[in-house]
């Protein structure tokens, strides 16, 4: 293939499924798109997609086409990701990820090490999906849960994911303390909906609270930390986010049940790098205040 600008075309087009959705992620005109198009089917001798009124679907051609592209770009960006990483100097882009519940604790880490080292970019990407170490979107990961075991990644353990089960006063005005577990019919809780949740505390409250009682569900920790704010009922909320809010009280001693861990994960080729292992280093350091 002599141009890889109409593959590459041809790739955002199959992505986006419409000739203005590619135009934009590629930041040319609809027409430059669909000159492409037209230039690689005539070149290849085979229809790539099916014109619709909604947009372009792959054909069977065009759906092989988007597999080899997806590889390309996914190898592209797994070396642009390594090249970022090297040199024996912290600058150029550090990219953090990790559930955006712990922003709130990482953030203020983050801004010490930029001050630290000045030009360096921060990019914390939050959000519930694993973000890929050997592509080259991150290069360190916060995780909770079980021990990530993707064999090119290195595993370490960091903390401990330690929450507790709490309400606001307001709350407790209306409905009373909780008094152990026989009294857990009497309140009102905030849960997952996640049918088999991994987490060890939202795995104990549905094993332990009458299903009608869990009468809140959430997707995520964040939204739970806000019902819990809102006095919607009683949730589990990380310890380091509760100290942050006079108006909420604990309803519960800590179980260790509850309890998970939060593992750092590099990439095996990014992992001795200067810029990682400073931030490690400096990470490991300020965490342990976390738990104090």
């Amino acid at each position: 293939m002599d141009n890889w600008d109409e593959v590459r075309t041809a790739y955002q087009v199959a992505r986006m499924g419409t000739v203005s959705g590619a135009a934009e992620v590629l930041g040319v005109h609809h027409a430059t798109v669909i000159r492409h198009i037209d230039a690689i089917e005539a070149r290849l001798g085979v229809k790539l997609f099916q014109r619709h009124a909604r947009g372009y679907t792959a054909t069977e051609s065009g759906a092989d086409l988007l597999r080899v592209a997806q590889a390309t770009d996914d190898q592209f960006n797994q070396l642009v990701g390594r090249l970022k990483g090297q040199g024996d100097d912290v600058s150029g882009e550090l990219v953090v990820t990790s559930l955006a519940s712990f922003a709130h604790v990482l953030v203020p880490v983050l801004k010490k090490f930029q001050d630290m080292h000045p030009g360096l970019i921060i990019r914390y990407l939050t959000g519930d999906r694993l973000f890929r170490l050997e592509y080259g979107e991150a290069h360190v990961a916060i995780r909770a849960g079980s021990a990530p075991d993707q064999p090119d990644n290195v595993v370490q353990p960091f903390v401990p994911q330690q929450v507790g089960l709490y309400a606001t006063k307001a709350y407790v005005e209306q409905y009373g303390t909780l008094k152990g577990l026989e009294d857990f019919g009497n309140h009102k809780f905030i849960g997952t909906d996640d049918e088999t949740p991994r987490a060890p505390f939202s795995r104990w409250l549905k094993e332990h609270a009458p299903n009608e009682a869990i009468a809140f569900r959430c997707t995520n920790t964040v939204t739970m930390q806000e019902a819990v704010l809102a006095g919607v009922g009683i949730g589990f909320m990380s310890v380091w986010e509760a100290a942050r809010h006079p108006e909420i009280v604990q309803m519960m001693d800590h179980l260790s049940e509850w309890e998970g861990r939060l593992w750092l994960v590099t990439h095996v080729d990014l992992h001795r790098t200067t810029k990682v292992q400073s931030f490690l280093t400096f990470l490991k350091d300020n965490a342990k205040d976390w738990c104090k």
